[in-house]
């Protein structure tokens, strides 16, 4: 057990908590890991206190990320819990969800365990496990979704696998309604995807790229949106990317149904063209798309279609990217750039301040039943501390943690973390 750390006042900060509508300058006291008082300045200051002058940055709750791949178990070559720890504390995130699909895949309660200790011992981190859906995440036979509940998953998804066969999908939606648990679907039909590496269209046959119809998708959500309906479950659609897909949700929710969803930062920020001349990096699943699926990705991010962000984290090594684009294996790293380029949006004037990190924090912390996301007396000190206008560019190659396959390498950035606290203790900056 590490000792307690001493008491903590933050100072000269713009407090903004986007659960409770605050955002006003004033000063946070931080005791025994908790939140103990916030509010305008000045606060009596405890014997021994640490001061944290903030200079006019904004301390926001600690970044929650909802779908994290890691390296570890199974795959530590590309990435380990510790190097994530590392770059998730750099990015402001003190609490992650970890997808299942490792090796071996998380389908069993001594791996939601493991994982979650595993996440304790950083110090910087509370690791969520997602339970694997089927065994070993090969969509075939259902997992113990009763006993990996149990042990401490927040849902149940086979990863960045599709949930494919009906009949699965349907008796996992049922038995998860009844566990008071949620389906988190990579949406793309399997058929139409296999073989894939780019979105149909001009820029993937002027490629000679294998092709995958941005349809693929809808069509995923739209047999999935019945599903819930039919069977009264809850159904989370990961990492959405195109328009016709959110038209779906949207009407969706608008009929009551159980169905949220999340985008990740390449799917607002980029674009197809991203690609260049097969450019590896920008290779992932699903694919990036053209310009029109774009902006309607950031216009769900404004009218709530859209959930929550997640970086969509996923670790490569170099000889993963270092192949022909087809052959390349899908996935761009995430963690250290999530919050700057969301707030890529705030500066376009596509989204408000509060409304991105409402999407990064309290958002999705409700979505996992975590506690976290929120600046309130009591609450965990797990905290962010952002210059917002301060700029910086993203270098692969100079990321914090081991993964550096990032599809944003050279973007000049505006808002830089300074500083990430958990549970009161300083973890970056």
């Amino acid at each position: 057990m590490l000792p307690e750390p001493p008491p903590l006042v933050f100072t000269g900060v713009r407090l903004l908590d986007p659960a409770s509508g605050l955002d006003a300058p004033g000063e946070l006291m931080v005791r025994a890991g908790r939140i103990a008082d916030l509010g305008p300045g000045p606060h009596a200051r405890p014997e021994g206190a640490v001061v944290v002058d903030g200079a006019g940055a904004v301390l926001c709750p600690g970044l929650v990320d909802m779908r994290v791949a890691l390296g570890e178990p199974g795959f530590e070559y590309r990435e380990t819990l510790d190097s994530a720890a590392e770059a998730a504390a750099a990015g402001g995130i003190t609490t992650l969800a970890a997808l299942p699909d490792s090796r071996p895949a998380i389908d069993d309660p001594a791996l939601v365990h493991f994982l979650r200790m595993r996440g304790e011992a950083t110090g910087s981190l509370t690791v969520l496990p997602y339970g694997a859906l089927t065994r070993g995440c090969r969509g075939e036979e259902m997992a113990e979704l009763g006993l990996l509940r149990e042990a401490g998953a927040v849902a149940f998804t086979d990863g960045a696998r599709t949930i494919g066969p009906a009949r699965l999908m349907q008796r996992a939606l049922a038995y998860a309604r009844a566990l008071g648990a949620r389906i988190v679907q990579h949406p793309e039909e399997p058929s139409l995807a296999e073989g894939g590496a780019a979105t149909s269209g001009e820029l993937a046959t002027r490629l000679g790229l294998p092709a995958i119809p941005a349809c693929a998708e809808a069509v995923q959500v739209a047999r999935d949106i019945r599903l819930a309906e039919l069977t009264g479950g809850a159904l989370h659609f990961a990492h959405v990317s195109t328009g016709e897909a959110l038209d779906l949700i949207r009407a969706a929710k608008a009929r009551g149904l159980a169905v949220t969803c999340d985008t990740a930062p390449p799917y607002f920020d980029l674009n197809e063209t991203a690609i260049g001349d097969f450019r590896t990096y920008a290779k992932l699943s699903p694919p990036l798309r053209g310009e029109a699926d774009r902006l309607a990705v950031v216009a769900a991010l404004a009218d709530g279609t859209i959930d929550a962000i997640a970086s969509d984290h996923q670790p490569r090594d170099a000889d993963d990217k270092r192949l022909p684009f087809a052959q390349a294996a899908p996935g761009g790293a995430g963690l250290a750039t999530l919050l700057g380029v969301t707030l890529a949006q705030v500066h376009g004037g596509a989204l408000d301040l509060a409304r991105a990190l409402f999407l990064l924090t309290a958002a999705p912390a409700a979505l996992l039943g975590a506690e976290a996301g929120r600046l309130a007396r009591g609450a965990p000190a797990d905290l962010c501390l952002f210059a917002p206008d301060r700029a910086w560019r993203v270098a692969a190659g100079a990321l914090p943690g081991k993964a550096q396959n990032t599809p944003f390498d050279g973007r000049p950035l505006e808002g830089l973390v300074t500083g990430t606290w958990k549970a009161g203790r300083r973890v970056f900056g």
